[in-house]
């Protein structure tokens, strides 16, 4: 199972030289780190090198380093109801151990490279995995007409259209257009 070696001044690679292999040993640490790119869903993300904060603890076990944390990014993405710009912040909880050796790893298990360990696809899943994927601008949003596309909250009250049947439609042009029973 070899992954690629890591880069130690990457800014999501946290060294754990200080843990050693001691069991129990511990340390936090509070970082401020720019976004990944491609973080999100097709209608909101986390915007590239966007201020992430992180209040991390790493311990020391026996089968390597467990990692928990919080981290809180903004976001930025459209409604999916009427496509306004729809900015928000996010708040996610994740928790994963980086084994010391693949021998003690599952297929799939996070690897430290040496006393190195990359936090990004920690964080990339955390965050992912709570974003909506249908984000709107507000709750009561009425989204966009079907005919004309205008936004329904900056059309006039009351706007609709005239939907003729188009099994009709060619009847509608032998009627005059001021068409009244009486004559002049």
């Amino acid at each position: 199972m070899n992954q690629p070696s890591l880069n130690p001044r990457a800014p999501w690679v946290i060294s754990t030289h200080d843990l050693g292999r001691r069991p129990g040993s511990m340390r936090q640490m509070h970082l401020a780190l720019p976004a990944p790119a491609d973080i999100g869903v097709d209608m909101i993300g986390v915007p590239k090198d966007a201020e992430v904060e992180l209040d991390i603890r790493l311990e020391a076990v026996m089968e390597g380093v467990l990692v928990t944390g919080t981290a809180r990014s903004p976001l930025r993405g459209e409604c999916a109801r009427c496509l306004e710009p729809v900015t928000s912040h996010s708040e996610v909880d994740f928790q994963e151990l980086f084994f010391y050796s693949a021998e003690d790893a599952a297929e799939g298990d996070s690897l430290l490279d040496g006393e190195l360990l990359d936090l990004e696809p920690v964080f990339r899943d955390a965050v992912v995995l709570t974003l909506p994927l249908s984000p709107v601008c507000s709750e009561d949003c009425s989204g966009l007409c079907v005919e004309c596309g205008i936004r329904l909250a900056d059309a006039e009250p009351g706007h609709t259209h005239e939907a003729v049947d188009p099994r009709w439609a060619k009847l509608q042009d032998l009627v005059p257009e001021h068409n009244n029973d009486q004559e002049s």
